[in-house]
């Protein structure tokens, strides 16, 4: 049996799984969309390896990423949640996904979803690139300026391009595998109604 070819990145066996059912499928559902985003600001300065290692309990002690539920923590929370190792022990992080949620609310009241204020920035539809190689994949794009430009005056943080390509990859918005990975073509059959 021949070995699939994928993505440079997904070495590991966490990154490996995440690559194949994960990476790229497009994310409709808020809870979804708001785990991704505290995650991807929860990287920062770190790989996303880390991240996936402490995800079950991100989502254990974030009671799920119910954004209304994690909208009213206050400060003896984020106490604990510092005390805990299981996460990204930062404050700013931990703040951050705090604001995030009640940021998000706010979104929901006047887009009436997350979801629709976020996949405004493609048109609700995939963008489909055409990558060769790794280093073809930018850290940023105009369109991630302008979500993150949007997102932080929404009140959002660690909302940085940066931080909004790599969400934007994660939950489907653009479909950055390299050409000759197995899951590019597949998620190309999955959305026929991309922008190529």
């Amino acid at each position: 049996m021949t070995e699939r070819c994928r993505c440079g990145w997904a070495k590991g066996e966490l990154d490996v799984v995440y690559h194949d059912t994960e990476w790229g499928v497009p994310v409709h559902d808020d809870r979804q969309l708001f785990e991704f985003l505290i995650l991807e600001g929860a990287q920062a300065g770190l790989s996303w390896s880390t991240v996936l290692k402490k995800r079950a309990h991100y989502r254990e002690v974030f009671d799920q990423f119910d954004i209304a539920k994690i909208a009213t923590y206050d400060a003896s929370r984020v106490e604990a949640l510092l005390a805990d190792p299981g996460i990204i022990r930062n404050r700013l992080k931990v703040q951050a996904a705090i604001g995030n949620a009640r940021a998000t609310l706010e979104v929901q009241a006047k887009y009436g979803s997350l979801d629709a204020f976020l996949w405004q920035f493609v048109q609700g539809t995939p963008q489909i690139n055409h990558r060769v190689s790794l280093a073809e994949v930018p850290a940023k794009t105009a369109l991630s300026d302008q979500m993150s430009k949007t997102l932080l005056k929404h009140g959002f943080k660690f909302v940085g391009s940066t931080i909004c390509y790599a969400f934007m990859q994660a939950v489907g918005m653009v479909n950055d595998h390299v050409v000759d990975c197995f899951r590019y073509a597949e998620l190309l059959s999955d959305s026929p109604n991309v922008v190529k």
